[in-house]
């Protein structure tokens, strides 16, 4: 299998410290650990939202340090508690993101795809300002899974969720994500869900003086 992700000596802040990791394209790893550990500071890390003390993150083959920001982020999206949604329709935010990226815009059809498969199955013309914060965070994941990421970065995606709409979510991204070959890092608390789920687990230790 491809190696799409390799972190090495990586340390935050001269006081966070990871373990090595190696990811395989496509394969789904929960992120595990006490509060405090560094799990939402890693996936930020991974996609060059903030920058190590030290250490080195590898994406396909080449430090992210290398990689202009932008381009990284195209390919690494990360879908965090409180994602910003335009105060908007739900089709004119997929429009607005979409343009911004400079990317092609789907058709109706394969938004209500992306729609139903984060569970969000209102109408394109639905206004974003009246839906729920869990609502939202469903909204931006299928935005985001309209990009054609190559690594999706998902931190505590259900904790806003029921329990059947939490697992209704996780059973489609991570099947979407299998089928199309995107691998998947989820920060979450759950540890359900982790055994649920995940095909690895990174556990993050916390703070080392």
């Amino acid at each position: 299998m491809v190696k799409i992700l390799e972190i090495s000596d990586l340390v935050f802040m001269e006081k966070i410290h990871y373990p090595n990791i190696s990811i395989e394209q496509g394969s789904i790893v929960f992120i595990q650990g006490p509060s405090g550990s560094g799990k939402s500071t890693l996936i930020r890390l991974i996609n060059n939202t903030i920058s190590p003390s030290s250490g080195r993150i590898l994406f396909n083959g080449v430090n992210i340090e290398d990689i202009n920001s932008i381009d990284l982020r195209r390919k690494i999206i990360l879908v965090g508690q409180s994602p910003y949604l335009f105060n908007t329709n739900i089709k004119e935010n997929f429009i607005l993101f979409h343009k911004f990226r400079e990317t092609p815009f789907p058709e109706d059809k394969k938004l209500m795809d992306y729609l139903r498969i984060c569970c969000a199955n209102g109408p394109l013309d639905t206004q974003c300002i009246n839906l729920s914060g869990g609502e939202k965070q469903r909204i931006f994941l299928a935005i985001a899974l309209s990009f054609n990421p190559q690594i999706l970065l998902l931190d505590e995606p259900t904790s806003a969720l029921d329990s059947s709409t939490a697992d209704c979510v996780m059973v489609n991204i991570t099947q979407y994500c299998k089928e199309n070959h995107i691998t998947l890092l989820i920060v979450s608390h759950d540890t359900f869900l982790c055994k649920q789920y995940a095909e690895h687990i990174i556990r993050c230790a916390g703070m080392n003086y």
